[in-house]
């Protein structure tokens, strides 16, 4: 890589951006650097990967005075992401953003465009773009023709077209720009088809994107029925949610990135740019709260693609269903890239997940109750997708009494969750209240038996006297912030008893400074073998607090009429996000995001602790 692109230490997770067009999504950096892009789609192999490996490709523009500071907002009410630079001399911004001109547009083209602005004095500035395909595995032969720099590695092919000069060396394109007041200069880099020619950029045109684009936004956003007290932070989560919807298919990724550790250093690095069913499902119940019913229309669609294969007998030892999928529905098989460094030396760099291979009963609770809320909330259910479901659920009937890998994943011998035994009982109580109130076909007698099994099991075994508290697993005295969800999904009073001694037993071993662990790992990581290899989770022991964990006991302390300390704890969570309200997936113990980013379950949880707590502040 050229010396003008060469990079300091690695940039800390939360000073990211996020920008996307609802097909894919790229990170953009505080200094102005484009970090992770994998064009054409989420899962597709990364063409930036810097912030994995310092030679893994990026995309740089800023200021060539060292001493530049720098700061990021959003352009309102959109995902329109702007970086301001200021100088010595004079200030300037980098306005990123990929068009999207409409929903579901047939003629949607990809581009990532970057436009800088000079606002006061005069600024020297270096473009150096050094695009390292297929995750940084070859080096591309960049061509320049008509002032247009191509490349191309297999099927994808790029194009870069600006409004000044563009050199090319050393597989990198390059350009150094001065910027007086008013002043602007223009970079647009194009996803194209294999022959397809590149349409360049003019300063009507890119204005006539950027506008419409945040009009798409805009006009997004005002279909949010929230008019609450934290408006500010539910757009923002409601925006980073969009992004990581993929409207072809009606998937939603869990995150747009791959390999951002849990630990620094550590081997829990994971690939979370798939449809996880959980996380998705989560997904459109913050989004039907906000009254976003499309977004949940279309997953639905997304997932009843997946209950239409089950029933045509894609079934094994691991159920009819899988915990996630790929964007076209495929299943994500683990590999690891050993020429990636990691990021800050957090290896493996993993592509794909082997969770895919796990039995996590609980996402059928999780799938049933998102096809529970649409019917009551949305379109409603079609007959063959409540067909498929019925059978889906019989199979879960004869199997929700077996060991799993739970919700967290845990990468050890399976073992009897109490949050799948939880969402076992969602999924088979959902049914009967479909059935009722839509009047479909179903055995009501044989779901409630199996309901009341479920629940007895879970009052018997999953409860420890000693303790006070429901457990992580069948007769165990580990602790399990899952617990929390039980009042959410109606399987508790919020003033049970045993849901409150539940809560002060959480309060008292996981909650810090009303940051969460999902559960103590000195407990729970018993049997979990450390190292890197295929079987390994690596050691849980120096993990950070779970952010969604965090706004779930916020909804919890809600939900037992603490609303005081519900309201301190949410506004201790905002502090934790980043500068412009997003999250990684943890917090570390110095207040460092963890995990990938922005992470959509974290962000959901956050919206639904929100609504929650508003609604009971207003009584």
């Amino acid at each position: 890589m050229a010396s003008e692109g060469a990079r300091g230490p690695a940039t800390p997770i939360a000073d990211h951006g996020l920008i996307g067009d609802l097909r894919t999504a790229a990170l953009v950096a505080t200094d102005g650097t484009i970090d992770w892009f994998c064009p054409g789609r989420f899962d597709a192999p990364s063409v930036f990967a810097s912030i994995l490996d310092p030679d893994g490709g990026s995309w740089r523009i800023g200021p060539d005075d060292p001493e530049a500071r720098s700061q990021q907002y959003y352009h309102p009410e959109t995902n329109i992401l702007v970086t301001r630079f200021m100088t010595e001399h004079g200030v300037v911004e980098v306005q990123d953003f990929m068009p999207v001109l409409r929903a579901h547009d047939p003629d949607h083209r990809q581009r990532l465009v970057r436009r800088v602005v000079g606002l006061r004095g005069s600024v020297d500035l270096t473009m150096h773009m050094a695009p390292r395909p297929d995750y940084a595995a070859t080096d591309p032969d960049l061509s320049v023709e008509d002032g247009v720099v191509r490349f191309a590695d297999g099927d994808l092919h790029l194009a870069l077209s600006s409004t000044v000069d563009l050199d090319v060396a050393e597989s990198a394109a390059t350009a150094r720009l001065g910027l007086a007041t008013g002043e602007s200069a223009l970079f647009v880099l194009e996803v194209l088809a294999p022959g397809e020619p590149a349409r360049g950029c003019d300063r009507s045109d890119v204005s006539a994107l950027f506008e419409a684009t945040a009009a798409f936004w805009r006009g997004w956003l005002a279909q949010s029925t929230y008019t609450g007290r934290w408006r500010e932070w539910v757009d923002r989560s409601a925006l980073t949610l969009k992004l990581l919807c993929h409207e072809p298919t009606g998937g939603i990724v869990a995150a747009p990135t791959t390999s951002l550790p849990e630990s620094i250093g550590g081997s829990r690095n994971w690939d979370y740019r798939y449809v996880w069913v959980r996380d998705a499902a989560f997904s459109v119940y913050a989004l039907l709260r906000l009254g976003f019913t499309d977004e949940a229309a279309e997953f639905v669609r997304f997932l009843s693609e997946r209950l239409g294969e089950a029933a045509d007998g894609q079934d094994d030892e691991l159920g009819p269903l899988r915990v996630m999928y790929d964007l076209d529905g495929g299943l994500p098989h683990e590999r690891e890239l050993d020429h990636l460094a990691g990021y800050r030396d957090s290896r493996p760099v993993r592509v794909g997940n082997g969770a895919v291979d796990q039995l996590q009963l609980d996402v059928y609770g999780e799938i049933v109750d998102s096809v529970y809320l649409f019917d009551k909330h949305g379109r409603g259910i079609s007959h063959d997708a409540w067909s498929d479901l019925r059978g889906i659920v019989a199979w879960l009937m004869d199997n929700w009494q077996r060991p799993d890998a739970g919700m967290w994943e845990i990468r050890s011998e399976p073992r009897t969750h109490t949050t799948s035994l939880v969402m076992s009982w969602v999924a088979v109580e959902r049914m009967m209240r479909v059935a009722r109130r839509r009047g479909l076909p179903g055995d009501l007698t044989e779901l409630a038996a199996t309901r009341d099994k479920i629940y007895e099991r879970v009052m018997t075994e999953c409860w420890n006297d000693e303790l006070g508290a429901f457990t992580a697993f069948a007769n165990s005295d580990v602790l399990d912030a899952g617990a929390l969800l039980m009042p959410m999904v109606k399987m508790l009073a919020p003033d049970d008893p045993r849901f409150l001694s539940t809560l002060a037993a959480i309060e008292d071993r996981l909650v810090t400074d009303s940051l969460v662990l999902r559960y103590d790992p000195h407990a729970f990581g018993d049997g979990v073998t450390e190292g890197d290899g295929e079987d390994g989770d690596g050691d849980p022991v120096g993990e950070g607090t779970f952010s969604l964990c965090s706004f779930w006991y916020v909804e919890a302390l809600t939900r037992a009429g603490r609303l005081a300390d519900a309201r301190l704890a949410l506004e201790k969570m905002f502090t934790y996000a980043n500068h412009l309200g997003q999250y990684a997936e943890q917090v570390a113990l110095n207040g460092e995001q963890l995990g990938n980013f922005p992470q959509g379950f974290t962000h959901l949880s956050l919206i639904s602790a929100v609504i929650n707590l508003d609604r009971s502040l207003d009584g």
